[in-house]
C-alpha cells in the first residue's frame, strides 16, 4: 500500500458507550503498514497491527461523480469488505482543519455487526475525528468491524446463501469541518485566550431548537462579561449565511428558555463560567429553508472567535435569538463534549 508523504496522525472515535460497541468495533487503522491506535467511549486503546486491504471500491457509474453517500466534503469511502472498509478525509483549504465524519452502520438485517446500540433496529453511527489536517494534506482511516453473522436484533442471523451478503455498506452520513484555530477545545491545554467556548447538543420539541453556548475561564486573569456573545450563522461551505435576523434574547421566539433575561455586567474569574442560549424555530412556511451547520461565536467583541456546529435549521423563520451572558456554576453544567 502506498505511504503517504505526510506524517501518520491519530485518529479518535466517538460512538455511543455500550459494550456491544466496545466490542463491535475492533481498531481503527491508518493506512499503511505500521502501527496505529484508536481510542473508544467506552473503552481503552484498540487494537493495532498491520492490515491488508480491505477490499475493493464501491460500485459507480463510469465517468459519474461518486453519490454523496459516498463522498462529501473532502472524504471519500475508498474501499469496501466483508468485515472492514477504508476512507480518506483530505483538507483542500489554506489552513489546517479539523474534520468530523459521521459513518453509519451496516445493516443489521443482513446480519453485519452494527456501529450502535442493541435494538435500535437500524445500526447506530459512528464518528472520527481528525485534527489539525494541513491544507491539502490526505490521511486514510480503516474501520475493522466484528465478525460478520452477529446482528443486533434479538434472535439468531438470517441464514445467507453467500459470503459477500455479509459485506457491509457503509455511508457518510455528514461530514463537518472547522478552521483548527477557531475549533472548540472544552478539554486539553487552555486557549492562548484563556477562555474555552463550546456549544452542547441542545433539545429540540415540536419545531423549537435550544442550544446552550458554555463559556469557562481557564485561564490566569478575570475577564467581564457585559451583554451578547455575537453571532454569525455559517453556509455549509463557510460563508456567512444572508437574511438572518439576530435577535437579543428568545422572548420573539419563545419564552422559558433559558435566553429571556435581560444583559447584566459580570465577571468571570479564572475556574468561572458562563452560559449563553441560542433559540430558533425550524418552521417552515412559503420560501427556501435556511440551514447553517456552523456558527463562529466571539464571547466578547474583542474575542477571539470560536467556530461552534449547532446545526441550525431556520425553515423559513430567518430568525436567531442570543440571550445574553449568564453566570453559570461549572459544577452544575452539562458535562462537555469530548474532545476531538
Amino acid at each position: 500500500m502506498r505511504q503517504l508523504s505526510t506524517p501518520r496522525r491519530l485518529l479518535t472515535a466517538r460512538h455511543p458507550a455500550a459494550p456491544a460497541v466496545a466490542t463491535a468495533i475492533a481498531a481503527l487503522l491508518l493506512a499503511g503498514c505500521g502501527t496505529a491506535t484508536t481510542t473508544a467511549s467506552g473503552g481503552g486503546p484498540g487494537a493495532s497491527g498491520s492490515p491488508g486491504s480491505c477490499g475493493t471500491p464501491p460500485p459507480s457509474a463510469p465517468g459519474a461523480p461518486q453519490p454523496t453517500r459516498l463522498a462529501q466534503g473532502g472524504v471519500r469511502i475508498t474501499a469496501v469488505g466483508p468485515a472492514c472498509f477504508e476512507y480518506e478525509v483530505t483538507n483542500p483549504n489554506s489552513e489546517p482543519y479539523d474534520v468530523t465524519v459521521v459513518f453509519n452502520g451496516p445493516d443489521p438485517g443482513r446480519g453485519a455487526a452494527v456501529f450502535g446500540s442493541p435494538g435500535t433496529g437500524g445500526g447506530g453511527n459512528l464518528t472520527r475525528t481528525v485534527t489539525g489536517l494541513a491544507p491539502g494534506a490526505t490521511e486514510k482511516g480503516r474501520i475493522d468491524l466484528a465478525v460478520p453473522g452477529r446482528t443486533a436484533q434479538a434472535g439468531p442471523p438470517p441464514t445467507l446463501s453467500a459470503p459477500e451478503a455479509l459485506a457491509p455498506k457503509p455511508e457518510l452520513l455528514t461530514v463537518r469541518s472547522v478552521p483548527t484555530a477557531e475549533a472548540p477545545r472544552p478539554d486539553g491545554p487552555c486557549p492562548p485566550s484563556g477562555l474555552r467556548l463550546y456549544a452542547d447538543e441542545g433539545s429540540a420539541a415540536m419545531g423549537l431548537r435550544v442550544v446552550g453556548l458554555h463559556l469557562r475561564n481557564c485561564g490566569a486573569a478575570t475577564v467581564t462579561l457585559d451583554g451578547y456573545p455575537q453571532v454569525q450563522p455559517l453556509d455549509l461551505d463557510h460563508r456567512p449565511l444572508d437574511g438572518v435576523r439576530i435577535l437579543r434574547g428568545g422572548a420573539q421566539i419563545a419564552t422559558g428558555t433559558g435566553a429571556d433575561d435581560p444583559p447584566r455586567k459580570f465577571d468571570v474569574r479564572p475556574g468561572e463560567g458562563a452560559r449563553a442560549t441560542l433559540v430558533w424555530r425550524n418552521t417552515t412556511e412559503a420560501g427556501t429553508p435556511q440551514n447553517a451547520p456552523y456558527v463562529r461565536v466571539r464571547a466578547t467583541p474583542d474575542a477571539a472567535p470560536v467556530m461552534v456546529v449547532p446545526e441550525l435549521d431556520l425553515g423559513t423563520t430567518g430568525r436567531l435569538g442570543a440571550g445574553a451572558w449568564t453566570r453559570e456554576d461549572v459544577n452544575d453544567r452539562p458535562s462537555p463534549p469530548p474532545a476531538p
